[in-house]
């Protein structure tokens, strides 16, 4: 390999460690709390910073049904009054891009 094929190669690699880099720092991230009131307040965003408005945010019980269809406000949070059933809460920013968060994980505020 001449020394300019093994430049380019060298900046190849480095140039795609960059984006792999890039790429994974932009993680899903959801919490949710009670609130007074026998409410919970979800809030959603990503790891690099960004909020989620208008991600899907869904309540789900355990047998699957939809209890709380939802989408994250403008301010990335939703506040939804606390299921009377068992649940969990489905955080969908598409594939790759899910957190659930069981309720026995949801601690008041």
């Amino acid at each position: 390999m001449t020394f300019t094929r093994l430049t380019r190669a060298c900046a190849a690699l480095i140039l795609c460690a960059g984006v792999s880099t890039y790429a994974l720092a932009h993680n899903p991230m959801c919490e949710c709390k009670e609130i007074p009131g026998e409410q919970i307040q979800c809030t959603g965003g990503f790891s690099d910073g960004s909020g989620a408005p208008g991600v899907t945010l869904d309540v789900i019980g355990y047998d699957e049904t939809i209890l709380v269809p939802g989408k994250l406000g403008e301010d990335s949070t939703l506040t939804f009054k606390k299921p009377s059933a068992e649940f969990y809460v489905l955080f969908d920013a598409g594939p790759g891009h899910v957190v659930e968060i069981d309720q026995a994980d949801i601690q008041p505020q």
